[in-house]
């Protein structure tokens, strides 16, 4: 066996993973720009195009940091949407009218030096725009083409907004998340907006490993509601129904009991003990021998059936003890136990700041008053750096960079197109 403590391994390279990768993003709203914010994170280049002015609807999204702080509502025309300083780092922006038969032209001689597209326009715009994939690929057939929809090819609920609280809605997400004598109830974050991407993100890595093999690119294809419907599938929710099990079961998985979050005497605490050693290990903390051997609760089957009764027996003793109490008890006895931590304490935990999870979110424009955290990279490579360490940019910062330098346009055509606001 190799002992590669002894090896002269080469150092960590300052690029990441996907350094020498150009991706022409043309994404808005959370979706798409934060597959984006992950290729970028990643070390690919990453041009982000908007319409003169600013078409990405995020950048109207609260809060607002300014000269005067954080603020809700816009004060200045300085103000900068938190939304906008998060998802645009590690881009480049560049301006770019593509209603304009001269701001195709130029779109179309910056796709031949491009990798990757990524666009999550609604149904039917790229066509309208003249940059569809049938179009891209005739101009460069090695281009990978991404597209982020809220819903699938020919699916009844194309022409509805494809907001985040539609798509599970639509997903049946909605209706397992709450508890069995309440209404459906929305998942706190944004999963279906979170959850695309990431599928966006891992069919754009293979698209370009199958290039690397045949040279040619293709279109990738994800979509909000599909992404959900097949974490929907992971469950087998369809077995629940048939022997009438709720398809809402709160704070508790009853297929897995003890499984759920547990009131203390000053918190909540999550234990996890499906299997039968853990729950009999529970069952000892809670001084109830006898349920070891009850018919009820010494087996994981019988535990499922009688998920409510045992649930009931664990709460009767854990809301009498301290959250701390009960965690020690348990962990003790190797039992997973935690307790619940507030968002808060989480973003603010010195662990995940250092491992990169979380990062401070800095800009010039945000003043010292204001602390706020965004997004890290939490994907680690032994050879390679990635994470976020570009500000992002003011609109259209990059456009010198891009049409002069790239493009090699002249300084007068580069006047005109900005006197005719093409960019």
């Amino acid at each position: 066996m190799i002992d590669l403590k002894s090896q002269n391994l080469p150092p960590v390279s300052q690029t990441g993973p996907l350094s020498g990768f150009r991706v022409i993003d043309l994404t808005v709203a959370l979706a798409g720009p934060y597959c984006t914010l992950l290729l970028g994170g990643m070390g690919a280049e990453i041009i982000k195009i908007e319409a003169p002015g600013g078409s990405d609807i995020s950048r109207n999204n609260p809060p607002f940091i300014g000269k005067d702080g954080l603020n809700y509502g816009k004060k200045g025309p300085d103000d900068l949407s938190v939304s906008t300083l998060d998802r645009q780092r590690n881009k480049k922006s560049v301006t770019l009218d593509l209603k304009t038969e001269q701001g195709r032209t130029l779109f179309y001689d910056l796709i031949k030096h491009a990798d990757v597209l990524v666009e999550n326009f609604s149904e039917g715009t790229t066509q309208r725009l003249g940059i569809s994939y049938e179009t891209l690929r005739e101009l460069h057939p090695g281009l990978v083409y991404a597209s982020i929809s809220a819903f699938g090819a020919n699916d009844s609920h194309i022409g509805i907004k494809g907001m985040d609280i539609i798509v599970q809605a639509l997903s049946g997400v909605m209706e397992i998340n709450g508890f069995a004598d309440s209404p459906p109830c929305r998942v706190g974050l944004p999963i279906a907006d979170l959850t695309a991407p990431h599928y966006a993100l891992s069919g754009i890595l293979a698209a370009l490993l199958h290039r690397s093999k045949t040279g040619l690119g293709q279109h990738v294809e994800v979509n909000m509601l599909d992404s959900l419907a097949a974490l929907l599938a992971v469950e087998h929710v369809d077995l629940m129904y048939e022997p009438g099990i709720p398809p809402r079961s709160g704070n508790h998985h009853d297929r897995l009991t003890p499984f759920g979050v547990y009131p203390s005497r000053d918190g909540y605490v999550a234990i996890a003990a499906s299997i039968d050693l853990w729950a009999h290990d529970l069952f000892r903390a809670m001084g109830r021998q006898d349920l070891v051997t009850d018919p009820r609760s010494a087996t994981r089957g019988a535990r499922s059936v009688h998920a409510a009764q045992i649930n009931q027996w664990i709460e009767e003793w854990t809301c009498v003890l301290s959250s701390e109490d009960i965690v020690q008890q348990l962990t003790a006895r190797s039992v997973a136990a935690v307790p619940v931590k507030t968002p808060h304490a989480v973003l603010n935990d010195p662990a995940m700041l250092a491992r990169g999870a979380i990062m401070p979110l800095r800009h010039p424009s945000i003043p010292s008053s204001v602390n706020t955290v965004a997004p890290g990279l939490p994907i680690h490579f032994s050879a390679c750096k990635t994470g976020y360490d570009r500000y992002a940019e003011a609109l259209g910062q990059s456009n010198d960079e891009i049409y002069v330098d790239l493009l090699q346009l002249s300084p007068e055509t580069i006047q005109t197109l900005k006197d005719q606001s093409i960019i």
